[in-house]
């Protein structure tokens, strides 16, 4: 059974190891890292870890907790938002295009969006009950081996479906 700490516990362990091996990180580093390990001490020191062995001493910053974590990029997921904010199908292709091109996972993509729809004031209650059936129904397919493409891009028309009517 895996145990995990609150945030402020899990940030001081992480200050307290940085320091002990002259780790250079800020504490806004470690607050994301806290983030981004979800609670998970073990998975936050590989990342701390990993990330450490990559700058080769030089300060630990979120892009490199990113890249190592596989998480999508904010700028990316934003890219994605804006092409479907915009309306246009081709915009919200090549974008997609580009998500797969770039060796991002589709689910990882589900599991960001999810957050992002959650999170995003400017959606009611039923338009997010719309977009996160619809994530719901993509992690299904994406299990069983679908293309990612096309499940990524129907989630994103979703997506564009619900924002335009916002406009």
């Amino acid at each position: 059974m895996q145990a995990f700490l609150k945030g402020t516990s899990i940030s001081q362990w992480l200050l307290d190891i940085a320091e002990k091996e002259n780790v250079k990180i800020s504490n806004e580093g470690i607050a994301y890292l806290v983030k981004v390990s979800e609670g998970d001490l073990r998975k936050a020191i590989t990342f701390l870890q990993s990330a450490t062995r990559l700058t080769g001493g030089k300060e630990v910053m979120e892009k490199v907790i990113t890249n190592i974590s596989g998480l999508i990029p904010a700028e990316t997921i934003d890219g994605i938002f804006a092409a479907c904010q915009s309306g246009s199908f081709d915009k919200l292709e090549a974008v997609v295009k580009n998500l797969i091109s770039e060796g991002h996972a589709a689910t990882q993509l589900v599991n960001q969006v999810h957050v992002a729809i959650l999170e995003n004031d400017n959606l009611s209650d039923k338009q997010k009950s719309i977009v996160t059936e619809k994530l719901a129904e993509a992690d299904k397919c994406l299990a069983v081996s679908a293309d990612e493409h096309l499940q990524l891009i129907s989630l994103c028309v979703t997506v564009m479906q619900q924002l335009i009517q916002n406009c």
